[in-house]
């Protein structure tokens, strides 16, 4: 058929949706599923309690079955909102540099950081957070993949999914000595920024480090900002650096 294609048929009803559209989409579909296995996972957990409770003598068996199955049922529940919730940014539902930006502020503001917002270096690549503080520089962006994409590192290459993160990589390394060569010309003091890249979305089983990137959980940024010193700065050096990142680099709507 002109202007068609033989593998989807013109009443496909998620032909031309977005990914997230589809992912919302299917979610829904799926919610009379989700909760006949819920009251599967609690039956189980009913017949766990009353094992359990006969095996080691537990007064009022019945009742400790009840309270195992509404555990099991409420632990399934809990999980299925955390996993909806964890796609969030990436289905538009909430603006990861938002997220970050309060977790940093919260676990840092006390301990002498400066978190700037939303910065670059006229005519090049923006970053979403400037991190300085008494243990260097840092350059904090935020990223989401759908669910199912595997962020790892395979040798020395940094893997998204099938796909070669290496321009992910690439572009955020480059902000970052861009943004480094200009806060030491312009303060005076020699500096250089480290890159970060806050994961709200896809697989990441654990911290991953490649082709000059370190990619992890929002929640773990501040952690390992804090777990090691790249600089050695005094309050008034972290001050200057913070004024002049302020004065000279472009602030991002």
């Amino acid at each position: 058929m002109p202007g068609g294609s033989i593998y989807v048929t013109n009443d496909d009803p998620v032909h031309g949706l977005s990914p997230q559209v589809m992912y919302e989409q299917f979610w829904r579909k799926e919610a009379d599923q989700r909760r006949k296995m819920r009251w599967v996972k609690a039956a189980g957990g009913v017949a766990v309690g009353l094992v359990l409770a006969y095996r080691f003598a537990i007064p009022a068996p019945v009742l400790a079955g009840l309270l195992c199955g509404v555990l099991a049922g409420a632990a399934d529940m809990l999980w299925t909102w955390y996993s909806y919730e964890a796609t969030a940014v990436w289905r538009g539902r909430r603006r990861g540099e938002t997220i970050t930006g309060r977790l940093l502020r919260r676990r840092l503001g006390r301990r002498g950081y400066r978190v700037l917002d939303g910065r670059a270096v006229p005519g090049e690549a923006s970053i979403d957070h400037l991190v300085i503080g008494p243990g260097g520089v840092w350059a904090v962006d935020n990223e989401a993949w759908h669910p199912e994409t595997e962020i790892a590192r395979y040798g020395e290459r940094l893997f998204l999914g099938e796909k070669y993160g290496s321009s992910v990589a690439k572009a955020l390394v480059d902000a970052s000595d861009s943004l480094a060569a200009v806060l030491s010309r312009e303060a005076g003091i020699p500096v250089t920024i480290e890159p970060l890249l806050a994961v709200h979305g896809g697989e990441l089983r654990r911290t991953v480090t490649a082709e000059g990137l370190t990619l992890l959980k929002p929640r773990l940024v501040a952690r390992w900002i804090l777990s090691g010193s790249r600089m050695e700065l005094d309050e008034q050096q972290v001050e200057l650096l913070a004024r002049t990142a302020a004065r000279v680099l472009r602030r991002m709507p």
